[in-house]
């Protein structure tokens, strides 16, 4: 059974025209990077309007006394880019989250590591996600947070794009989450690839840049 999966997809102008920058053929990797961290900035911003911590504080302006609404800084906020194509939407959340805790993850052997350490129970948690194809790797490391506790409101994911089938996916087995994605696409082809999409992220990401798998973060 399907559970109530939150899928958000914000109706900012910027967001769409961001995304239409992704999904063009001749956008060259520089450009392409770039529309990718304003999608991360843009999609942090909505993800965290209900859900950031913040407290109400009395104050003085220069000129009289006041109250504001000040982020809570008790409590933390952890940061996963899922892999090598998420750092590119955190790259853009940074400046959202500039004091987050950021844990990185990477492939040990088929194996995605980096989930080891305990998280506070505490934290809220922002997961990054280029894009949301079938959703298996993504429910993976949802699997292993839920082992450490986090789910539920704690957590929110942030991706560039979802595919409805891996929305599907997700929402059988981690109904209790909620998403934020620039744009919902209808189907994957026969290469698990989201139809139209933005392309092979990765590539276009780090076009010219070489990476090397490793057994640890660099």
């Amino acid at each position: 059974m399907v559970m109530a999966l939150r899928v958000v997809v914000p109706p900012h102008p910027l967001i769409g025209h961001w995304l239409g920058v992704l999904r063009d053929r001749h956008t060259p990797a520089a450009l392409y990077a770039t529309a990718t961290a304003e999608l991360g900035r843009w999609l942090s911003y909505e993800a965290l309007r209900d859900w950031l911590p913040h407290r109400r504080v009395d104050l003085d302006t220069p000129l009289a006394p006041t109250q504001a609404d000040l982020v809570d800084a008790a409590v933390p906020l952890v940061a996963i880019p899922l892999l090598t194509a998420g750092l590119g939407l955190w790259q853009g959340a940074q400046a959202v989250l500039p004091s987050a805790r950021v844990i990185h993850l990477w492939d040990q052997h088929g194996e995605i590591a980096g989930l080891d350490s305990p998280i506070d129970p505490r934290a809220g948690v922002l997961l990054f996600c280029a894009e949301l194809g079938d959703g298996d790797r993504l429910i993976r490391v949802l699997d292993r947070l839920a082992e450490q506790g986090v789910s539920g409101d704690r957590l929110r994911v942030v991706t560039a794009l979802a595919s409805a089938p891996g929305l599907q996916s997700l929402g059988e087995r981690h109904g209790h989450l909620t998403l934020y994605t620039a744009a919902i696409d209808p189907d994957l082809n026969a290469l698990g690839q989201i139809v139209p999409g933005i392309g092979p992220v990765t590539e276009r990401l780090f076009a010219g840049t070489v990476l090397e798998s490793v057994a640890g973060p660099a």
